[in-house]
């Protein structure tokens, strides 16, 4: 995804990033689902998926349960190919790892930054117990960078499916170098011992049991204080495109996730289509935002309602949401806001 650099709009007028966020960086733009493959088959057959589909969704290889017991190290290594390989020309393939109670996991590390280091897009840490957890993995990434001489720092998501993480999940948002805070629902609900049915892990009663709407509202909250993104758990109706979009509905508008889990293709495009911005939305951003720029971002009155700078944030945040992943805007806006920036690539059926 991209993300606007440019520091005045046409016309002359601030743009929107320096005028309304006054030195504080934005969340970053990122793609709206985040597709799981754990064979090599179907990572490679996620990736020309994605070749096909443009970037409108990351691809997370998963080492922590697509590897077959006692095969940890050829399957990471297998990873670290897929993601150095001509298969992924956009660069946005990350890596789940082992978690830190296993022995696996600083090889992991050791192989993906070793032999991928300079083109793996993110590295997802599950299971931590705890703040402490979270620290103690994402300083052994940086001791590999460093020693590996990268010369960038890997973002690194989290993933909050244990007490002890839910506890901590503010102080986990707030340490530097991460990037997204996934829910892992199905291991959270088995993290309470029986305590929460199985129907839990699934619609309706995921968006509804009292413990789960108290985490999810939880992650978001801490993902959005601290400029993250809040990436929602996977739906287990594996080719049940409309349950899949309904999901990714609720976890938008309800909770305010703004990314979901993948773990089959035919979850890809509902996903996308439920999290990305609706051409309406679109539309009304961009007319309150070139009026608000014309204005010199002062309030400004627009179908007989009020917008002053705390609405265009909401505004802007739609826009560039729209922007990163191709979608069409009006093209006075793009040419107001985006004319110096490489538009995202968008799914021609997305």
């Amino acid at each position: 995804m991209t993300t606007p650099s440019k520091l005045t709009a046409s016309g002359g007028s601030p743009h929107p990033d320096e005028a309304l966020f006054a030195g504080q960086s934005p969340s970053p733009v990122l793609a709206p689902c985040e597709h799981y493959a754990g064979t090599e088959k179907f990572i490679f057959k996620a990736l020309e998926l994605q070749g096909r589909l443009g970037r409108v969704f990351d691809v997370t290889c998963d080492c922590e349960d697509g590897a077959v017991s006692g095969e940890e190290r050829p399957h990471v290594q297998m990873v670290a190919r897929a993601i150095r390989s001509d298969a992924n020309p956009f660069g946005r393939v990350g890596a789940r790892i082992h978690d830190v109670t296993t022995r696996h996991w600083k090889d992991d590390i050791e192989v993906l930054i070793g032999e991928a280091g300079d083109r793996i897009a993110y590295l997802t840490v599950p299971k931590s117990r705890s703040v402490s957890d979270a620290v103690h993995v994402i300083d052994h990434i940086r001791s590999r960078e460093s020693a590996a001489g990268l010369q960038r720092h890997i973002p690194v998501h989290v993933l909050i499916e244990t007490h002890g993480a839910l506890r901590d999940v503010f102080a986990i948002a707030a340490l530097p170098g991460i990037e997204v805070l996934d829910f892992g629902i199905m291991d959270f609900v088995s993290d309470h011992l029986g305590a929460l049915p199985q129907a839990a892990m699934r619609s309706p009663l995921q968006f509804e049991h009292p413990l789960l709407v108290r985490a999810k509202s939880e992650i978001v909250a801490a993902a959005l204080a601290y400029g993250l993104v809040p990436a929602h758990n996977v739906c287990t109706a594996l080719r049940d495109t409309e349950t899949v979009g309904s999901d990714a509905r609720r976890a938008r508008d309800e909770f305010g996730f703004l990314r979901m889990w993948s773990v089959h293709p035919d979850q890809i495009l509902p996903i996308v289509r439920a999290m990305s911005p609706e051409s309406t939305d679109i539309e009304e951003a961009a007319d309150v935002l070139l009026a608000a720029s014309h204005s010199n971002w002062g309030p400004i009155s627009a179908d007989g309602r009020l917008h002053d700078r705390a609405s265009y944030r909401y505004f802007w945040s739609v826009l560039r949401r729209a922007h990163g992943l191709g979608i069409a805007m009006p093209p006075a806006a793009t040419a107001a806001f985006f004319s110096d920036d490489e538009a995202g690539v968008a799914a021609d059926d997305a």
